[in-house]
């Protein structure tokens, strides 16, 4: 067996016993649900690839993890109506958004009343509302588990694909799309997607304004990221990420046109909801998430911010301290040291939001899987090293650029020597006639 094979059955295995996991200490039907089937799909896979030689041991392996982790547990948690809690507050907020223009209650009386996200979320919700639950059908085309799947896939792929067309992308062919497959089967995307799927679409619009900040649309990439932060307010830190990202590699016009067209797209989408219940969404969306609503949020993972806050006032006070000098940190390296490329923007946009959820009062475990993801598929999407530079950075320091790597100047470096110019043409060869003196041509003398 390889040393690549081994890696193939480490990781599949790995991932088999973090579901199995799942199985014997979670207490959500969901939970246990996905725990059972991915076991099983993650077992097959390590042992394709330990099993299996030649070329069609990792298909098979891809296979039987998709199975296993997606398409089987997917199906049946769309099809019985199973799946954590949010799924429910969102598919309410956009029956309500419907019925009486505005995605919150007036007045909450129990934790699944309140609706924590910025309105939104509540669209993933309007198939349900519109198809209802009569039938399997409609169950299954009517989960907003399913539209947050689809807009994941749209923003990874067209993240790709736009980063591909600006030639800064160095993956082609099959390779990319496994690598796509690989993470759709991995327990970071499988789990979520198939319990919840709240985090994913914002994940998939941040990685989409990078992606387009990377390649200078700047306007593109502030509507995408206004998009995600209606949706939560843990997508602002995207914004500041791509700025810097805009400002640093195609200059600070760009960078506004990115910021306005952020806040035109956020005024749009937000303000017809702050104007139709200012109260009820600064209870259930600023007040609710950080602990401070008549009712305690459910997301109470022992993290150093609900530590301290379980602490009374004063530790609420100091983990708020905690995180607004973590943003500040996080904000003066954007501007002494601008992100250089999507992978560099992707990195410290990741540290940014971990540094969110440690401190912020409330917060869950799972909450680091959309930094991590975001992390995982730069690196896949572009093939390139953490710290590359983008191309709009190569150009504006002077130096030429070429798909695959910069050129210096005066044409390739020679190993061991100076570099050596290479003409633009050759001089066509010149015949010349060489002349004789007579005595030597014959029959003169």
């Amino acid at each position: 067996m390889t040393t690549a094979s081994v890696k193939w059955v480490a990781g599949w295995a790995g991932a088999g016993v973090w579901a199995a996991g799942l199985v014997a200490f979670s207490t959500l039907t969901p939970h246990r649900v996905w725990g059972a089937s991915a076991a099983v799909g993650y077992l097959g896979a390590a042992l394709a690839v330990g099993l299996l030689r030649g070329p069609r041991a990792r298909p098979v392996a891809l296979c039987s993890a998709l199975t296993g982790a997606v398409a089987v547990p997917f199906g049946y948690l769309l099809l019985t109506g199973e799946g954590q809690s949010e799924v429910g507050v969102i598919q309410r907020s956009a029956a309500l958004l419907l019925h009486s223009g505005t995605p919150y209650l007036a007045e909450p009386q129990a934790v699944t009343d309140y609706n924590p996200y910025l309105p939104g979320m509540s669209l993933f919700g309007i198939p349900a509302a519109l198809l209802g639950d009569g039938s399997p059908v409609a169950r299954l085309l009517g989960d907003a588990r399913l539209w947050c799947a689809v807009v994941l896939l749209v923003c990874l792929v067209g993240g790709r694909a736009v980063l591909r067309r600006g030639g800064l992308s160095r993956v082609a062919g099959p390779g990319g799309s496994t690598g796509l497959l690989v993470l759709i089967a991995s327990p970071l995307v499988a789990f979520p997607l198939c319990v919840s799927g709240v985090d994913l679409p914002l994940a998939g619009l941040c990685w989409l304004g990078l992606a387009l900040a990377a390649r200078g649309r700047a306007v593109a990439a502030g509507l995408a990221l206004a998009a995600a932060c209606t949706l939560k307010w843990t997508a602002l830190p995207a914004v500041a990420v791509a700025a810097a990202l805009l400002a640093g590699s195609h200059g600070g016009r760009q960078a506004l046109r990115c910021a306005a067209a952020w806040s035109a797209g956020v005024v749009a989408l937000v303000l017809p909801a702050v104007l139709r219940s200012p109260g009820p969404l600064v209870e259930q969306v600023l007040a609710f998430p950080t602990g401070r609503a008549g009712i305690a949020t459910p997301a109470a993972s022992p993290l150093p911010g609900r530590l301290l806050a379980e602490l009374g006032t004063a530790g609420w006070y100091t983990a708020v301290l905690l995180l607004v000098c973590g943003g500040v940190a996080v904000a003066v390296s954007l501007v002494s040291r601008p992100p250089a490329g999507c992978v560099a923007a992707a990195d410290r946009l990741a540290v940014g939001l971990c540094v969110a959820f440690l401190f912020a009062p409330a917060g869950r475990f799972g909450y680091f899987a959309l930094p991590l993801l975001l992390v995982v598929w730069s690196r896949l999407a572009t093939g390139a090293p953490p710290g590359a530079r983008s191309h709009a950075a190569l150009l504006r320091r002077g130096g030429p650029v070429r798909r695959g790597g910069p050129v210096r100047r005066g044409g390739p470096v020679r190993r061991g020597g100076p570099p050596t110019a290479r003409p633009t043409a050759l001089p066509q060869a010149t015949p010349v006639t060489r002349q004789l003196p007579a005595a030597a041509l014959p029959g003169r003398r």
